[in-house]
């Protein structure tokens, strides 16, 4: 018995031991998935700023002022935006000059007294010609606006993550919307872009041909896969966790793109 057990607690070692380094890489990942998605803001939840917002209902500012002056290279630049004999509340925000009171009351309709450029003219509801007129438009400001009327610039960001990452973006309020504040601001916006990389096929390299770093070169990270291909899957344990890996979608393209 005594010969026995020496040569069969070595085998039971080593399986422990095998055992353990799975187990330990598996609540690595666990830990950092809760990390992540506990230090990060919730998916579909609106930033603070919105939210103090809408409970702040009286907007409070200094009066903006207009601009004394136009320059011919000015002129020039918003001339070919703003059709003349057309009605005044059809004309982009930049043939015009407001003067926003920010003292309205934030989601409901407001009026604000608007000049025209130079050069520029429009029709008022009454029928004449007009160089002043009196808009009316929601008070919110521009980075309050609805997703649909701006634009935003992409950028490439890391998006496979436990929970998914936002990047700053630049946007761009659309010509024809009206708005409190600048027109031009950053915002926080979830990566939402996608490089052509298909979940399904990535799972299938690496369940298939994971021992040779397949799944690792189908997604752009070449150092992984020669890694996995020169010790034939870290003997296998690395190829198993890559499949949990790719499987959660923890691992995803090296360009962090999202899947398809």
């Amino acid at each position: 018995m005594a010969t026995i057990c020496q040569i069969w607690r070595p085998d039971r070692g080593r399986c422990f031991k095998t055992s353990g380094i799975v187990i330990v890489l598996f609540m690595d990942l666990v830990l950092q998935c809760v990390n992540g998605y506990l230090s990060s803001p919730h998916v579909g939840q609106e930033p603070p700023y919105t939210r103090d917002a809408q409970h702040a209902p009286v907007i409070t500012s200094p009066v903006v002022p207009a601009a004394a002056s136009v320059s011919p290279t000015e002129e020039e630049s918003y001339a070919f935006k703003c059709p003349s004999g057309g009605p005044c509340s059809r004309l982009p925000a930049d043939c015009m000059h407001c003067n926003y009171q920010h003292n309205c009351t934030y989601r409901k309709p407001a009026s604000f007294t608007c000049k025209l450029k130079k050069g520029v003219h429009c029709i008022g509801e009454s029928g004449p010609q007009q160089t002043n007129f009196s808009l009316s438009i929601t008070c919110q400001f521009c980075w309050q606006l609805d997703p649909s009327q701006y634009r935003c610039s992409n950028s490439t960001c890391m998006t496979v993550s436990c929970p998914r990452k936002r990047y700053n973006a630049t946007c761009d309020v659309l010509d024809h919307v009206h708005c409190l504040g600048k027109r031009r601001f950053l915002k926080r916006l979830f990566c939402n872009w996608t490089g052509g990389y298909k979940w399904s096929t990535a799972l299938a390299l690496s369940i298939t041909l994971g021992g040779f770093g397949a799944d690792r070169f189908y997604l752009g990270q070449w150092r992984e896969g020669l890694g996995k291909l020169f010790s034939f899957g870290g003997l296998g344990i690395w190829t198993l966790i890559d499949v949990l890996l790719i499987g959660v979608g923890y691992v995803g393209p090296a360009d962090g793109s999202l899947y398809i």
